[in-house]
């Protein structure tokens, strides 16, 4: 008898799980498809489409011929220049299109990018605790050993500056985060943002600022490239996905000093193969709108979250009203046994999904967060499914 021959993945596969809402949909598309109904606010992906200009620019760019071709691996530069001016007019940073801004396909991407760019096997990585879980799995992927900074409720949801400094930080090679915090809303301050920045410096960290919330119910954005000397050690990476509501366009950037600018190219030009030319050019359309676009945004985004802040409450979970971001974030209550088994039972009695805290890591498990991409008669719907089963 012939032995079959036994194949097997990369090591690095074992490190790392399917992505949690991969695994949960599909749990959610089969209790669809047995006519559950399911009301998801579980996902931040915008459910409103961008501005009709910018969809008119896709489509009118589309139908010209010549724009089918590969593109430029650093972009249009029509695309980056509208970046630079975004930056400019939103953020008062300063950035030259030309060497300073690396347009990106998505943010997802860009951490990729980034960490297979500063990280060798075993170097050192912070990541926040709780935090984006991409952080995580691809800190896996690329060998870095992750050091998990723990974000704690009593200290604000901010790094413990005190705690960072016993790590050993001469192994420690990058730090990534995140303000406005996902999945916490805590806001961006300037103080904080130069603590960051200055622990970076002071021992020779980049620190990799991912910052796609910073219009979402905020009328301050904020951007760490503003603090002085960040551009020597600081990459800031920004999303029109929330901002513009064009998450499934996949159009994001990063900004830096031209050198790590340099050698993140390096890496992104052997993984992909450019942007498609009518996009680009409709981001450049987007981010060109009047701050006003904005501001309706957060008036759709300022009424559901009313509603939101009511499920929370029905289901005895308290919270911060002071978060921005796209979210609500909220702990659960000490007779529930953590925020997977809450979150199971609203969706199984309630027939509603929210997501559990634990999936951004430890300090999270308490917690639960509930999206603000439903409909307002979606979103009243779930709070009275709540209130009838719960």
């Amino acid at each position: 008898m012939i032995k079959e021959p036994q194949i097997h993945p990369a090591n690095r596969v074992d490190q790392i799980k399917e992505y949690y809402f991969s695994r949960k949909l599909k749990e959610i598309a089969k209790l669809n498809e047995a006519g559950a109904d399911i009301i998801s606010l579980g996902i931040g992906g915008p459910d409103l489409p961008p501005d009709p200009s910018v969809i008119n620019t896709l489509a009118d760019e589309a139908h010209v011929a010549s724009n089918h071709s590969y593109q430029s691996y650093t972009g249009l530069p029509a695309l980056r220049k509208a970046f630079a001016e975004w930056y400019a007019r939103n953020y008062g940073v300063e950035l030259n299109p030309a060497t300073e801004i690396l347009p990106l396909i998505g943010s997802k991407e860009g951490i990729m990018h980034v960490s297979m760019t500063f990280l060798n096997p075993g170097d050192g990585v912070l990541v926040p605790n709780p935090g984006y879980p991409t952080y995580t799995s691809v800190s896996r992927l690329v060998g870095a050993e992750i050091f998990d900074y723990k974000l704690k409720a009593e200290n604000g949801w901010e790094p413990d500056f005190d705690e960072l400094e016993k790590l050993p930080l001469e192994r420690i090679k990058l730090m990534w985060v995140n303000y406005p915090h996902m999945p916490t809303g805590t806001p961006a301050t300037r103080q904080l943002l130069k603590r960051i920045v200055d622990f970076g410096r002071k021992h020779n960290i980049v620190i990799a600022h991912d910052n796609p919330y910073s219009f979402i119910l905020n009328d301050n954005p904020q951007s760490i490239l503003s603090i002085d000397g960040a551009k020597d050690i600081a990459i800031e990476m920004n999303s029109l996905s929330k901002s513009h509501n064009m998450a499934g366009w996949r159009v994001a950037m990063l900004a830096s000093n031209p050198q790590f600018v340099s050698w993140i190219l390096k890496v992104k030009s052997n993984i992909d193969s450019g942007q498609f030319k009518p996009v680009m050019l409709a981001a450049a359309k987007a981010l060109g709108l009047p701050r006003r676009w904005n501001e309706e945004l957060n008036g759709v985004y300022a009424e559901r979250r009313k509603i939101a802040e009511q499920i929370m409450t029905r289901l005895g979970c308290t919270f911060d009203p002071a978060q921005q971001g796209l979210f609500l974030w909220g702990r659960v209550p000490d007779a529930v046994a953590g925020s997977e088994a809450l979150a199971d039972e609203v969706l199984q009695k309630a027939r509603v999904f929210i997501t559990p805290g634990f999936i951004f890591g430890s300090e999270g498990d308490r917690y639960v967060r509930i999206s603000l991409c439903a409909p307002v008669e979606k979103l009243r719907e779930a709070l009275s499914r709540i209130d009838q089963s719960l």
